[in-house]
């Protein structure tokens, strides 16, 4: 049944998705196709070129549309933030929480408890709902951005599986992306790095580390547009990088001072 929500986007559930969630998940997975009808004139194929500005929409921070803050998790790397950011405690308690397989020494190595509390923006919040934010959507900004010239957008790239590498899974032309503005790392990236003691070059490999979505536009004033959309639902947003030309498609992410590189 199609519904449409406040913001006029219809959806009609066909079936959902489990994730690899192996750690969790241990009796069976089923997985669901769903199909859309639309122009072929209204698709935003990924084209990522030479020339495009890169604009990351915040995953943190509360929208307009969410009623607390979101911590910006949006779900991917769960698995690896709960067991380097909490306490061994949880692996007695709750041994049905983690599979058999994984090592040890990995279970549950962090220090914290579900109840420890971290201030936020002046807020207080616990450090389970810092981890357990509900993933954010962008669809009314979506929508809202392809509304004026939607021809402008050439990529929407959400970085979930592979954090701030995921790009490179779409990169068919000899370009790199450059991210060199990206967002202050969060308060919530930052409590795992502590506690698991990863490496930035890790981190980004596994994390959105700020932002979950990234739009490619050749336009600057579409940029700006795309921005002014993101902020109109409370959400931040920037232009945190570009492509330009390359002798083979890379990745160069520059954070603290470092230059990152990534090739696939």
């Amino acid at each position: 049944m199609e519904r449409l929500n406040q913001h006029g986007i219809g959806i009609t559930l066909a079936g959902g998705e489990t994730a690899d969630v192996g750690d969790i998940v241990r009796t069976i997975d089923v997985g669901y196709t769903a199909f859309a009808r639309m122009r072929r004139n209204d698709v935003v194929d990924t084209d990522i070129r030479e020339g495009q500005y890169i604009v990351g929409l915040s995953s943190t921070g509360k929208a307009s549309y969410e009623d607390r803050y979101n911590g910006g998790m949006g779900s991917n790397g769960l698995t690896s933030a709960r067991h380097d950011v909490f306490a061994r405690i949880y692996a007695d308690k709750y041994p049905e929480s983690f599979s058999p397989e994984v090592p040890d020494n990995l279970i549950y190595a962090g220090s914290r408890s579900l109840t420890d509390t971290v201030m936020i923006d002046g807020t207080e919040m616990t450090v389970g709902k810092l981890v357990l934010s509900p993933t954010r959507t962008y669809m009314p900004v979506v929508k809202k951005i392809l509304e004026k010239h939607p021809e402008l957008t050439r990529a929407i790239i959400h970085c979930s599986g592979g954090g701030q590498t995921k790009v490179m899974k779409f990169v068919k032309n000899p370009v790199s992306v450059i991210k060199d503005n990206l967002f202050p790392i969060p308060p919530l990236f930052e409590l795992i790095r502590n506690e698991s003691g990863a490496s930035l070059y890790e981190m980004y490999r596994v994390f959105n580390m700020g932002h979950r979505m990234e739009i490619y536009t050749p336009d600057i004033d579409h940029a700006a547009y795309i921005i002014e959309c993101a902020q109109s639902f409370a959400i931040d947003a920037r232009i945190i990088g570009r492509v330009e030309k390359s002798g083979t498609p890379k990745l160069v992410i520059s954070a603290e001072g470092k230059s990152l590189e990534y090739m696939d």
